[in-house]
């Protein structure tokens, strides 16, 4: 079984589960919802809060082979939750970027280390959000 296989079927299973339950009240994790390339249902996953301004950065620790960025590729509209709202924006892939200089200016700390470790591919995306208006749910019911 190769890292990436390994390390999937782990956050699939266990670590994702836990830390969508954990995102909102743990603060250095968030949500991030994209929709299903295939079934065109709302898919949550957990990312480390790279919240800065209206910029939410995510290094994807398995790059294009991660779901949640094949289903940025093809609806690059998603939600994010973090700081207790959801907030609409639009993701771009940065192929070009460097990821790790990228986590280092952010400052992602053990979500950072973490993706690192189990990463194969890492990849940087960057989402644009709606600036907040009064409203909580960032565009979205």
């Amino acid at each position: 079984m190769d890292k990436r296989t390994l390390t999937t079927a782990l956050a699939k299973y266990v670590v994702n589960p836990v830390m969508r339950q954990a995102a909102g009240v743990v603060p250095w994790y968030a949500l991030i919802e994209t929709c299903g390339r295939v079934s065109g249902t709302p898919r949550r996953n957990p990312v480390g809060d790279g919240l800065r301004g209206d910029i939410f950065w995510i290094v994807s620790d398995h790059g294009e082979a991660s779901s949640y960025v094949k289903n940025i590729r093809r609806d690059p509209r998603v939600r994010v939750r973090t700081h207790g709202r959801w907030r609409s924006g639009i993701a771009t892939l940065l192929p070009n970027d460097d990821p790790i200089a990228r986590q280092r200016i952010v400052g992602l700390g053990l979500n950072a280390l973490f993706v690192r470790l189990v990463g194969t591919t890492l990849l940087t995306v960057r989402v644009d959000l709606e600036p907040i208006t009064g409203g909580r749910d960032g565009g979205r019911a």
